[in-house]
């Protein structure tokens, strides 16, 4: 096994390879990553085997739909590698220009971060996400997957760097933490020097853990404790639709809402048709029904299970939704300042005023009206695939795209100039 350090010495030999590589090359590496990831699909889906085997009664069923892949899965990665050649090549954009009254033109403009870090858990998707963001924005990457998807990294890496064997970017300017220990991530969260950013991707444990011990840069990504309010005035098969979408159609990942707020004037009309479509209609369809968790007035109106303090509070990534009734807008909005994580928040409504005031209080990388979640995304916000979601505010926020993943300098330009 190659030790971290080796891997870090590795990568920053090679990295100008990609930092100064042009457009044309960088499209060029991505077209051949994404056509040797197609081609190793039987290598991938064989190792992924592996890792499912190896996870099923450690982990929950949907945290084992985020590790599986089969074919289509696959084939969707190769997508959004190619996506990403689509995109503009933010590095080289001149961003300001200015001339001194001494002549000097000084020129900022964006460039390359230099080597990013990432650290994530069981989506093998990510593997190639994170590399092809990485490369078009001219960084190299180094990876560290999740000890349960491992096998299927590794498979994914080795194909992507055939792919940059027929290209004049050196392989190793994506590297791939072989030892998967908790040392490996914690000598990431300490390589100053070698990496310039480092990004955690998973759940609060692991952000945490990076937030509160990483001496280099770190991008926090958010867990989602996602909120939706429906409204007074919110129109019932609009809410339902969102709310059905937004909870069930993928409740493993970080834009799934987690908690309903109901303002009250709604509540007895409203819950119980909640109830038949998460509940009733689900069992009928032969689907996991959600299991609501519901504070006292809401238990006026549906059965379920008592809430306790803490659900308001928990990123349940599973059929599970906290649910709590509201006097009113603004006891909505203050709710969501206190037990949001800011990652994406919405409200459903057909009043204009409350739109207006639920935007402006809502204090989130992403605030909706009158639609899902869901749609927190890199590829469905036109950024191609994406690094992950950041929940602070300084450098970037929201899907992390190729901009975010970019810094700038200054070039000033003189004929002789001296300071006086």
């Amino acid at each position: 096994m190659v030790s971290t350090q080796e891997q870090f010495e590795q990568v920053q030999a090679v990295k100008k390879s990609i930092n100064t590589a042009s457009e044309t090359v960088k499209n060029q590496a991505l077209l051949a990553m994404a056509d040797h990831l197609l081609a190793a699909t039987e290598e991938i889906l064989a190792a992924n085997v592996l890792d499912m085997e190896a996870a099923k009664g450690k982990i929950s069923d949907v945290m084992l739909d985020r590790l599986y892949l089969d074919a289509g899965r696959i084939e969707a990665m190769a997508t959004g590698i190619r996506d990403v050649v689509a995109l503009p090549d933010p590095i080289g954009e001149v961003l300001e220009r200015s001339q001194l009254e001494n002549g000097l033109v000084i020129t900022k403009k964006r460039v390359a971060m230099g080597v990013i870090g990432i650290i994530y858990e069981s989506r093998p998707n990510v593997t190639s996400d994170a590399a092809a963001l990485a490369l078009k924005s001219g960084n190299a990457v180094v990876l560290r997957s999740g000890k349960d998807a491992y096998q299927t990294a590794h498979a994914i890496v080795t194909a992507l760097k055939k792919g940059l064997e027929t290209t004049t970017i050196h392989p190793d300017v994506i590297q791939l933490v072989e030892d998967t220990s908790r040392e490996s991530s914690y000598a990431m969260m300490k390589a100053k020097g070698y990496l310039d950013l480092l990004i955690p991707r998973g759940g609060a444990g692991l952000i945490n853990a990076v937030v509160e011990n990483a001496i280099v840069p770190v991008i926090e990504t958010g867990t989602g404790i996602v909120h939706v309010y429906v409204d007074k005035d919110a129109d019932e098969d609009k809410a339902l639709s969102i709310i059905n979408n937004a909870k069930t159609s993928r409740p493993s990942v970080c834009n799934a809402m987690e908690v309903l707020l109901v303002h009250q004037d709604k509540a007895a009309s409203f819950l119980p048709r909640l109830e038949q479509v998460l509940v009733a209609d689900r069992k009928e369809a032969g689907l996991e029904p959600i299991q609501l968790r519901l504070d006292e007035k809401a238990s006026q109106f549906i059965s379920g299970i008592a809430a306790e303090p803490q659900d308001f509070d928990t990123e349940f990534l599973d059929y599970v939704l906290a649910v709590k009734v509201v006097s009113s807008l603004e006891e909505a909005v203050e709710h969501i300042e206190v037990h949001s994580t800011h990652h994406s928040d919405a409200i459903v409504t057909e009043n204009a005023d409350a739109i207006a005031y639920f935007t402006d209080q809502v204090d989130s990388a992403a605030v909706y009206v009158n639609a899902s979640t869901r749609f927190t995304d890199g590829g469905q916000f036109g950024l191609g695939c994406e690094m992950g979601i950041s929940t602070q505010k300084l450098h970037a926020r929201g899907p992390m795209g190729l901009k975010e993943l970019t810094s700038y300098k200054y070039v000033v330009t003189g004929d002789g100039q001296i300071r006086e």
